[in-house]
């Protein structure tokens, strides 16, 4: 046993050593140039902006709430009905293909293609947040499945249907794990319905970019500080008694019509997705330089920005993190400072990195250095938080030290482990947010695609979006390897 034991500690350790290695050659190949000319007039801009914000000059501030939460209720119920379906056949292979999919495209991607077939509706939103929503559902929901305790459906007699079982023996048993998920997903779709607008969307982010972009910082804090009091607040409205009459006010207030000519759909599906040598009539000698041509151009570059951004980024959350999780732990600090650091955490991990990354481009200009920054802030506040709630469960012997000592040997030693495995847990988000961040001008795969989007490139944007799907499942794969290895798992809700 203790063999085991110090092989598994050698293993992590070695682990994070090889990620951390990993992680500073990224940031040595990473673009870290600040090409504002005055960040420090612009960030004094800014905070009056937010130390004074104006919300009576904000337009539509109202419909874009309610657009926003219209469009996260239904996006989330109908992702939560295709990804319990498929939860079901959790079991069956090709079903957590699919799922993983779905959910490896993020949603900003699936509004970038939906664009094209019903535009600036509901149903563009909605779709955007259902399909990959879904995929996420279904591994969540498959999982608790998966792990409930199986004496109850063994106890049913040998007659008793399939049905029977799975309603009377097994749903039961995770039937309040798939509320309180689906109320964190409620969240996350809000954050997803804002960041919609960046892409023509009348959610909060059309108007958020808008007022930032012309240097209307009061009215941009606005909009901030409402959706941040929408989210602080949502535990407190959020009622399961109250549920469906949100989503029928969601769907009355913005019905989710879909309007897809035939032809459109075919000539899209038929014409547009096909690589142009073969909708020319062309062959396979045609074919091949084509992708050579666009692994070249576009696919190398995205994929290798991605990378160096999506590592970098890893290794300044683990720093982050590292330096962030005293300020909630009961081990370190006084009662007022913890409340503090909570406050802190909250804001950062609520902010979406896509806002964040807007933020700092604002500020520094366009490279590699917001993308690094808004992904470790938000990402480092996330495995902070659920690090020193972790820690609350360590006990320490009665001359323990204090301070740096206390951190250094005492605690640090015991967390890294957990720390480790919450990191792998959030590398495949990592990525996948890291590719969507190119849609503001980072050179990742999203720009790639952004671009052919507005190129009508549409073959281009297919084969683009495939590599973020494989990118993504690879690392997602690996992540797993590793934690199944070195027997890290810190439990659902990390992701």
């Amino acid at each position: 046993m203790t063999t085991a034991l110090n092989t598994t500690a050698s293993g992590w350790r070695r682990t994070s050593g090889m990620l951390a290695a990993v992680g500073v050659l990224a940031l040595l190949f990473a673009d870290l140039e600040i090409t504002q000319v005055s960040p420090g007039h612009e960030l004094l801009c800014m905070a009056q902006g937010f130390l004074g914000p104006d919300f009576s000059s904000t337009e539509f501030l109202w419909q874009a709430i309610a657009n926003t939460l219209a469009f996260a209720w239904q996006g989330t119920a109908l992702g939560a009905l295709g990804g319990f379906l498929m939860a079901v056949c959790w079991q069956w292979r090709a079903v957590r293909a699919v799922a993983a999919s779905l959910r490896a495209v993020h949603e900003l991607f699936w509004g970038l293609l939906l664009l094209q077939l019903t535009g600036l509706t509901t149903a563009t939103a909605v779709l955007a947040i259902a399909i990959p929503y879904s995929g996420i559902f279904a591994k969540v929901f498959g999982e608790f499945l998966e792990e409930a305790n199986p004496a109850p459906a063994a106890a049913l007699p040998q007659a008793s249907s399939a049905i029977s079982v799975f309603f009377y023996a097994r749903l039961p048993l995770v039937w309040q794990a798939f509320k309180a998920y689906g109320g964190y997903r409620l969240e996350c779709a809000i954050r997803a319905s804002a960041i919609l607008g960046f892409i023509g969307l009348p959610t909060l982010g059309f108007h958020l970019e808008t007022a930032f972009r012309e240097g209307h910082y009061d009215q941009g804090a606005a909009l901030l500080y409402l959706f941040f009091l929408i989210i602080f607040t949502l535990r407190g409205w959020l009622r399961p008694v109250l549920i469906p009459a949100y989503l029928i006010a969601a769907i009355a207030w913005a019905p989710p019509v879909i309007h897809i000519k035939p032809d459109i759909l075919i000539r899209f599906v038929t014409q547009d997705l096909v690589p142009a040598p073969l909708r020319h009539g062309g062959g396979l000698n045609e074919l091949m330089p084509w992708l050579a041509s666009l692994w070249q151009q576009q696919l190398w570059p995205g994929l290798w920005q991605t990378l160096v951004l999506g590592m970098g980024a890893l290794l300044i959350t683990a720093l982050l993190s590292l330096l962030l999780f005293p300020l909630i732990s009961p081990l370190f600090g006084t009662r007022a400072s913890r409340v503090g650091g909570h406050g802190l955490l909250v804001i950062l991990r609520t902010t979406p990195e896509f806002f964040l990354a807007f933020f700092f481009l604002i500020l520094l200009g366009p490279s590699m250095l917001p993308g690094i920054l808004a992904l470790a802030l938000h990402t480092g506040a996330i495995v902070a938080h659920l690090t020193g709630r972790f820690s609350e469960s360590l006990q320490l012997r009665a001359d323990a030290p204090t301070g740096l000592n206390r951190y250094a040997w005492e605690v640090l030693p015991r967390i890294s482990p957990n720390l480790l495995a919450f990191l792998l847990y959030r590398w495949e988000v990592i990525m996948r947010e890291t590719a969507v961040l190119g849609i503001l001008g980072i050179h990742t795969l999203g720009f790639y695609i952004d671009s052919s989007v507005a190129e009508f490139r549409f073959d281009r944007t297919l084969i683009l979006i495939l590599a973020t799907v494989m990118l993504n499942l690879l690392v997602d794969a690996l992540s797993r390897s590793i934690r199944k290895r070195l027997r890290l798992k810190p439990g659902h809700g990390v992701g």
